[in-house]
């Protein structure tokens, strides 16, 4: 009965055919997989549209995001992490009589049965896609103790042994047991680097401690000091991870590792400097269980949305986005590229490195060494019939010119440059030798960003702004008679942030569309201050100007603007 409900829905809601529909149950009896897997795997339904029907037919709750939602502490307790991750469980509500688990197969109730035996209560499902369930099963059992002091406990001289031994291509970090003490620490403090969101660690030499720093939102913070005793057996064995020569202690060396942590996979690039006290480490993590952030997540408000929208919908041209390193730009091209990513489109990029990977779009790594660049890239991209094109980086004139003059000739180009606002980005491709008549023709929009940290919103709390704060808020020339009762929004700094205040971050923007006035401005070569006082003048929102209106939502604080805008001209 319940077949023949389901085969009359997806024939109405679908519009697939009695043969696929027939095909389908074929293959749910001759594989074992459940139909729901089968129309997902056979490419019959998108997984949401999936979900969504079986939801509507089955009477369950669906939720397309799981983005902020806290996992209650008895499921990371009761519930071993091989058990969520094969099953594609993960608890999102609870009281003391029913569990609510996100799943992504309805039809799989076994495994429910199990768990509501290790919780010893009822389980309500709730569907959710299969990587948003991935992604908080990732998240959650991050926050399970993190070990670096028990990994530093266990140091002793006679341990620091087998420090040359080969690792494994990609190493779970979950797989501590058994580990030597110096291996076990270093993975702990990449463990506890991923639970901190932090993108860099830092590890510092000085004369009597090797001094471990984390960058967190872009700030730098003072976390383990390890004993200096340690420090040379963990510079071997980074070495030994990033495939290094461990015996070259005089000469700065680059390496990079992968590393697993359940079924993601963590990129890790490291560099290694001879300093006065041993040699610096500093660590890059690209954790690509974080997901593609969409337009709509990003932080822009409706109009600059509507704007970035329109142009990233145009067939030929240049989009650029700037700001300074660790800006969100590429975050920003990756939603835009999410945005218009289809079927009918042939979309190629070239990036330094590659940071997420994006479904059905071809991706290309830099490598210089075997002469692999921008520009080297940009021009085989040209033969593979292109519809869109995104280069990592616009350095130099070669790389300017063939982004150029491919948008003049009929393909939408994405890129990013290194200014510090959206004014100088054109005077900066004539500077490194672009001819004036080529910028005005080709380039569409410039959008130069920041990232501002945002209110923790555990301890988000509304304060009367002293004195201090008065001036910082008069610096962005505002009045405290503009927030709701004079009141400014803080973070007081709990657990969950850290007691930084700060948890996450959002991105302030400036978009300037390059129109007419300013095609015209491009060909006289006008100054960079020219360009934006004109375009203030015609509606221009500043990155200052974005950022007053986050600290007007209360999204973040008067000191994040300030410190992120401060070369903005008003």
């Amino acid at each position: 009965m319940l077949q023949d409900k389901i085969r009359e829905g997806l024939l109405q809601s679908a519009g697939l055919s009695d043969e696929q529909i027939a095909d389908a149950v074929r293959s749910e009896r001759e594989t074992g997989q459940s139909l729901d897997q089968v129309l997902v795997h056979r490419n019959l339904l998108p997984e949401t549209d999936c979900l969504e029907f079986f939801a509507n037919n089955l009477g369950l709750e669906m939720r397309t995001s799981l983005e902020g939602t806290s996992v209650p502490s008895e499921f990371i307790q009761n519930v071993p992490v091989q058990f969520a991750r094969s099953h594609g469980l993960i608890a999102i509500d609870a009281d003391h009589r029913i569990v609510k688990v996100a799943t992504h197969r309805p039809l799989d109730v076994r495994p429910m049965d199990d768990l509501a035996t290790m919780m010893e209560r009822e389980v309500e499902a709730v569907l959710s896609p299969r990587a948003e369930i991935a992604n908080l099963i990732n998240r959650a059992y991050r926050h399970k103790a993190d070990g670096v002091d028990e990994a530093l406990d266990d140091i002793e001289e006679q341990d620091i042994i087998g420090l040359a031994e080969r690792i494994e291509e990609s190493e779970d970090l979950l797989d501590v047991a058994n580990k030597a003490p110096i291996i076990k620490l270093v993975n702990m403090l990449l463990f506890q680097a991923l639970k901190l969101r932090a993108s860099d660690i830092h590890l510092q030499p000085y004369a009597d401690r090797l001094q471990v720093r984390m960058r967190v939102d872009g700030i730098l913070y003072d976390t383990e000091s390890i004993p200096k005793k340690a420090q040379e057996a963990i510079v071997s064995r980074v070495k030994v991870m990033g495939k290094m020569d461990i015996a070259e202690r005089r000469l700065p060396q680059d390496g990079r590792a992968s590393i697993r942590i359940g079924d993601g996979d963590v990129d890790v690039r490291i560099s290694t400097v001879p300093v006065q006290n041993g040699e610096r480490i500093v660590f890059r993590i690209l954790d690509k269980t974080t997901k593609v952030y969409s337009l709509d997540q990003i932080g822009l408000n409706v109009e600059d949305k509507k704007l970035i929208e329109r142009y990233i919908g145009y067939s030929h041209g240049i989009v650029f986005v700037t700001g300074p390193t660790g800006s969100g730009k590429t975050t920003t091209l990756y939603a835009a590229l999410e945005r218009i990513n289809s079927s009918t489109l042939n979309i190629l990029t070239i990036e330094d490195p590659v940071e997420y990977n994006l479904d059905g779009i071809s991706q290309v790594q830099v490598n210089t060494k075997k002469g692999l660049t921008f520009a080297a890239g940009l021009r085989s991209f040209l033969r593979q019939d292109p519809d869109v094109m995104m280069v990592g980086e616009v350095r130099d004139n070669e790389t300017a010119d063939i982004a150029i003059r491919s948008a003049l000739t009929g393909h939408l180009v994405f890129s990013t440059v290194h200014t510090n606002d959206s004014a100088s980005t054109v005077t900066r491709m004539l500077d490194i030798g672009v001819e004036p008549y080529l910028v005005s023709s080709s380039v569409l929009v410039v959008i130069a960003q920041r990232l501002v940290r945002t209110i923790c919103p555990r301890c988000r709390e509304q304060v009367v702004p002293d004195e201090q704060m008065r001036f910082r808020i008069e610096d962005l020339r505002l009045s405290v008679d503009q927030f709701p009762e004079g009141k400014v929004f803080v973070g007081k700094g709990c657990d969950e942030c850290f007691h930084s205040g700060f948890a996450g971050r959002t991105a302030i923007y400036e978009v300037m569309p390059i129109d007419a006035t300013i095609q015209d401005q491009i060909v006289n070569k006008a100054t960079a201050s020219d360009i934006k006082r004109g375009a203030l003048e015609r509606g221009l929102r500043t990155l200052r100007m974005n950022g007053v209106e986050k600290v007007l939502e209360g999204a973040t604080t008067p000191d994040e603007v300030l410190r992120v805008t401060q070369l903005d001209v008003n």
